[in-house]
């Protein structure tokens, strides 16, 4: 069969797996994406909106670093969501896809946000600050529990099990806070007068508390996965539950105690947002960062030290649009639409660095070889013969 037939059935694009790709190399190709998007972003800001892109970036920057205040406002958010994000990570690892992060954070801050306000003046500040802490983790790991044993037992999609549990908590804490603000109009800021259950100001900040509490989680996370026989036993059931199984690995054991483990740092990023953050608890207390974080986590390839870079790159992209909204008088939209497209060229990077694109290559004509003349010109003067003698 000849390459040109053989070519012809190929297909004209073909997706291989890269292999051998270095650090650096990674490194590029992420930076190539952002300045490319960043380029994307300009021109959409000079044709839709007269804007000069420069003056627009510069806008953006300032939203984060024009003043300490804002800079504290950006480590806030950062802290809450890096600390989601670590908590999702080994779920995510075993492949375990936890969409009830923001269901998992709210009964953990609803949690928090009961005892501060009806244990807050009966308990010493270091007690009352260690029932929020095992409060909100054994809220957020029952919450966690309860998708996974389902999911060890009867293999239920843990995806939409663990989006309705969302509502469910949603829901709940709608109705608890209801019954604590009693007949008032609104539940308000927790404990305004005694300020007990809020985490102290250090060094001039209200949120030192919470960067510390992430920063350590996220170095002792890194280990756990790395290090640690379950961290281990997380990337096989990950790779294939079958051949977890065939080394001894007990699954369902995994599964329930990576989602309790999952559940519960929820259960503490909840408490940091009511006891640390924002002093009270309503049903949007979580803004969206359960849901942010899986890109969090993913981007990262699930782990904690680079998603300290993931995090700060979409809280910096977060705070950098809602600056631009107000100072350049721009619709929301405009600003989400940027965002978007910065994501959008961070993602489908990821796509270049783990694989390539191969062309069909056009086959070049056969040429006819020294040895193989003489065969021919034999088969014509054999044929040639024939047709004499018929005659």
């Amino acid at each position: 069969m000849s390459q040109t037939a053989t070519a012809a059935r190929e297909p004209l694009l073909r997706i291989a797996k890269r292999e051998g790709t270095t650090m650096p190399q990674k490194i590029a190709v992420r930076a190539i994406a952002i300045l490319l998007a960043l380029v994307v972003d300009a021109l959409f800001i000079f044709f839709v909106t007269g804007l000069n892109p420069l003056s627009v970036y510069g806008v953006m920057w300032s939203g984060t670093f024009a003043n300490m205040t804002r800079f504290s406002w950006m480590l806030r958010d950062l802290s809450t969501l890096l600390c989601v994000g670590i908590a999702l990570a080994p779920a995510f690892k075993m492949r375990f896809w936890n969409c009830g992060g923001e269901g998992q954070i709210l009964i953990g801050g609803l949690t928090a946000a009961l005892i501060m306000v009806y244990q807050g003046n009966n308990l010493p500040l270091p007690l009352l600050f260690a029932a929020m802490a095992l409060g909100s983790i054994a809220a957020g790991a029952l919450w966690g529990f309860i998708p996974a044993w389902f999911k060890s037992r009867w293999n239920t999609n843990e995806t939409l099990f663990t989006l309705m549990m969302n509502y469910v908590a949603t829901s709940i804490v709608a109705c608890m806070t209801n019954i604590m603000r009693g007949q008032a109009s609104s539940l308000g800021t927790l404990n305004k007068a005694t300020k007990a259950g809020w985490f102290p100001v250090i060094m001039g900040q209200r949120y030192t508390i919470n960067i510390i509490v992430v920063i350590v989680l996220t170095f002792v996370m890194y280990a756990y996965l790395r290090f640690s026989k379950q961290g281990y036993e997380i990337s096989v059931v990950g790779e294939s539950e079958n051949t977890a199984r065939y080394i001894g690995i007990n699954v369902k054991k995994v599964i329930i105690r990576t989602m309790v483990l999952s559940g519960a740092l929820c259960g503490v990023a909840g408490m940091i947002l009511v006891a640390g953050a924002s002093h009270t608890v309503t049903s949007d207390l979580v803004g969206g960062d359960g849901f942010t974080a899986i890109m969090v986590s993913w981007l990262a390839k699930f782990n904690p030290i680079f998603m300290l870079l993931t995090s700060f790159l979409l809280v910096f992209l977060r705070r950098g649009a809602s600056q631009m909204a107000t100072s350049c008088n721009l619709n929301e939209s405009v600003a989400d639409i940027m965002t978007g497209i910065i994501i959008f060229f961070i993602i489908g990077c990821e796509f270049f660095i783990r694989y390539r694109v191969n062309f069909r290559h056009r086959a070049k004509p056969e040429a006819v070889t020294e040895s193989e003349q003489p065969e021919e010109t034999e088969k014509i003067e054999k044929t040639d013969e024939k047709g004499v003698d018929a005659q």
